[in-house]
């Protein structure tokens, strides 16, 4: 099947953005907007992504539907698309990009396979494609091969095996160790804070480990309005890890600074509003601020 529309689930941050590249690149891309937010369409408009009003009407166009949302809402969505997909009798091709367990892309897959339709696991590592060269997609599953079409119209996909739920296992590894480090860093700086200790610490782990103090330089001010979706994403590698026999906790918990983060001010900002440069002191301080009196 050769693609030539792909219809996006759901034009935000980072849905947005793999769309403006694949329009960049001559492809065509379609969002289901009625009932949307009106910053989900100003995105959507950014992205030349076009309006197709109904999800019915995006199944009915499209060849490929890219699922980038949210872990919570990624099944209903494939329940929604199954439906159409059996109702309208389309055949096409369905990727889940979203951050979910392996146990989970499963039985997604199994929901979209059961309409006629095909499937691909796939998770997106790095932030959304505005810099060649800085997110890949990796893929896995038998329809990979329709999948990689993508590569000739800009995007980075990489695939690493045939099996369901291995492309989403990669993603709950990858995101344990730099999301859940962040959740760690972000707790223990707001501790040092209010124990009179940030200057010290800090100036220690500058010294003693300057790579780990550029990374939280860079990844806990980019982390602040991205907090609400890695919440569920922490919940996905929990439940991940306790499938395969290992601790869960040390995920609910990297969840529950991520839902302390989300209730603050710099929580609420989205993405186009917070100040990248803002300095990491003011951060922690502000957070700190804020979470002692929730």
């Amino acid at each position: 099947m050769q693609i030539q529309t792909v219809g996006i689930l759901s034009p935000g941050d980072m849905g947005q953005a793999i769309a403006a590249v694949l329009n960049q690149n001559g492809l065509k891309t379609i969002a289901a907007l009625d009932d949307r937010s009106p910053r989900t369409r100003q995105l959507a408009a950014a992205g030349n992504i076009q309006d197709v009003g109904s999800l019915t009407q995006l199944v009915i166009e499209s060849d490929l539907v890219l699922s980038v949302l949210v872990p919570a809402a990624a099944t209903e969505a494939a329940k929604q698309v199954a439906e159409v997909i059996a109702n309208v009798r389309k055949q096409i091709l369905y990727v889940d990009c979203n951050a979910v367990a392996p146990q989970k892309v499963k039985r997604i897959a199994q929901l979209i396979e059961s309409s006629g339709a095909t499937f691909v696991d796939a998770s997106i590592i790095g932030p959304p494609p505005r810099v060649p060269g800085r997110t890949r997609i990796y893929a896995s599953g038998k329809q990979t091969g329709e999948f990689q079409q993508l590569r000739d119209y800009g995007l980075d996909i990489r695939v690493i095996g045939d099996e369901i739920g291995q492309a989403s296992g990669l993603k709950m590894s990858y995101a344990a160790l730099t999301k859940g480090l962040t959740a760690i860093s972000t707790e223990l700086l707001i501790a040092a804070h209010r124990l009179g200790l940030d200057e010290p610490l800090w100036e220690e782990v500058s010294s003693s480990q300057p790579e780990l103090a550029a990374i939280l330089t860079r990844s806990i001010p980019s982390m602040t309005p991205k907090a609400h979706r890695w919440i569920g994403e922490m919940e996905e590698i929990a439940e991940t890890f306790q499938e395969l026999g290992l601790t869960e906790r040390i995920f609910y918990g990297a969840a529950d600074v991520y839902r302390l983060v989300k209730d603050t001010s710099l929580g609420k900002e989205t993405p186009e509003e917070c100040d990248r440069d803002r300095p990491l002191r003011e951060i922690i301080n502000a957070l700190s601020d804020e979470t002692a009196s929730n």
